[in-house]
């Protein structure tokens, strides 16, 4: 029979370890930005102090609205992204002794709740672009 404090010894002993790692891991990072600040080149410029946007110079405000529509197409994508991956495991587990007739039943649901979704969307004129 195992002692008590072996035990707990062995237990937290993986946390060190784990500690220990990090801490190393921590240093080879803090290590690598130190060097890259120490051996760089510093020669602030105004011309290298200046706003970059793509090639192109700033001019006017940073502030630029944008049209609810295109949050809402984003979010339509991400629904239909998240159904996508649904499929996948769907058509792995269908083929299942067993499972086939409950898979199907729920697959009939999910899809059944993205269609209401979808003709929701359609009727409020989400998916018209102009």
């Amino acid at each position: 029979m195992t002692d008590y404090a072996s035990l707990v010894r062995d237990y937290y002993g993986s946390y060190v370890l784990v500690a220990v790692l990090f801490l190393v891991g921590g240093g080879i990072v803090a290590g690598g930005l130190a060097a890259n600040r120490l051996l760089r080149p510093s020669r602030p410029t105004p011309e290298k102090l200046t706003t970059y946007e793509c090639g192109v110079d700033p001019v006017g405000e940073g502030w630029a609205q944008s049209h609810v529509r295109y949050y809402v197409f984003t979010y339509l994508y991400v629904v239909f992204a998240v159904d996508a991956i649904f499929l996948f495991p769907w058509a792995t587990i269908f083929s299942a002794q067993g499972y086939g007739a409950v898979t199907l039943g729920e697959m009939f649901v999910f899809l059944g709740f993205l269609a209401t979704g979808l003709l929701y969307a359609y009727k409020k004129g989400v998916l018209t672009w102009v």
